[in-house]
């Protein structure tokens, strides 16, 4: 219990810092979100200083308040979920906002990964396990993909499948000429078409780093004396395999693996800017085009929990996988 109680207390901290610094960056950016809600505005008439000191009311930039006092408010509404109004999608809330897009970039990037590290870690095992097979020669040819600039590899793929073969769409999330959205096998069908083509550019790009991590950890455990030990015991080798080899060897890969599902909402960002996918990194750019104060600390906030929410997972999931970790603790 102390050293769950430890590692709680830690990612407390470092949850009050992140939040202290979503709070501060875009105050110190260049631009003012008020004066590009009154330009807006102005657009259907004159703006009265009354209007500029109600919209700085709102969106938590008083002009007339400290720092301080800015602060303390900040931290009293993210307590009670406000996160303010947003003015890129003015009058919509910030939270409605993250409602709409997260559900998008969870389905996509989020199913993505975890199929790109449970096909790398299952290939990487039977890799480790048969050296010198062709599944084994193969792992260079994978790891290509992984070295090639992300970005390159979705324009590659988007022109040789959706625009050279007009096998996929070349972009959205879904077709709204002619679906309806709901939960109904129509649009589920068109989610799961309009998603392949990013979703097979984020798997092809990061499971032969899977792949390649897990065999060389294979390697390395297949020396160890016990497993020499176990194979002398006269153990069945898929036994040794599954049960010794690669549930030592995952064990870094796992580390990896929660930090990836961690910044599965920021690293978001380039693929829907590729595919004009409509989640949370799209509502990010379009806030920080629009200086948009309120959406972009929305955001931050759910990149920060995310990651450190994965963080605290994978502790105590390690905790449990291998027991020398309470013992050092």
């Amino acid at each position: 219990m102390g050293y769950f109680l430890r590692k709680l207390g830690f990612y407390v901290v470092a949850l009050w810092a992140a939040l202290t610094v979503n709070f501060l960056i875009p105050r110190l950016m260049p631009g003012d979100p008020v004066d590009l809600l009154l330009a807006k505005l102005g657009q259907r008439g004159p703006v009265t200083p009354e209007t500029r000191h109600s919209i700085e009311v709102l969106l938590g930039t008083d002009s007339h308040r400290s720092l301080w006092s800015q602060y303390a408010g900040y931290l009293h509404n993210l307590a009670v979920g406000d996160l303010g109004v947003s003015v890129t999608f003015f009058p919509a809330q910030v939270t409605t906002i993250i409602a709409q897009t997260l559900p998008w970039t969870i389905g996509l990037i989020g199913l993505a990964t975890v199929i790109s590290f449970f096909v790398g870690v299952g290939l990487g095992t039977l890799a480790g396990w048969k050296r010198g097979s062709w599944l084994d020669n193969v792992i260079p040819v994978t790891t290509m993909f992984q070295a090639v600039p992300y970005f390159w590899l979705a324009l590659i793929l988007l022109f040789a499948l959706g625009s050279l073969w007009p096998v996929f769409p070349l972009n959205g999330g879904y077709d709204v000429y002619n679906v309806t959205p709901g939960w109904n096998g129509a649009f589920l069908g068109s989610v799961l078409y309009y998603g392949t083509l990013p979703a097979l550019t984020i798997i092809l790009s990061s499971f032969g780093g899977w792949m390649l991590g897990m065999r060389n950890m294979m390697v390395s455990t297949l020396s160890d004396d016990y497993m020499v030990t176990a194979e002398a015991k006269g153990l069945r080798p898929g036994r040794i395999m599954r049960r010794y080899a690669a549930r030592n060897a995952v064990l870094p890969s796992i580390s990896g693996f929660a930090i990836s599902l961690g910044f599965v909402v920021a690293g978001s960002i380039v693929t829907e800017a590729v595919f004009s996918y409509p989640g949370i990194g799209s509502a990010l750019l379009q806030a920080v085009g629009g200086n948009d104060y309120a959406l972009m600390q929305g955001i931050f906030l759910v990149i920060t929990l995310s990651v450190l929410g994965a963080n605290l997972l994978v502790d105590i999931l390690y905790s449990v996988i291998d027991p020398r970790t309470r013992a050092r603790a």
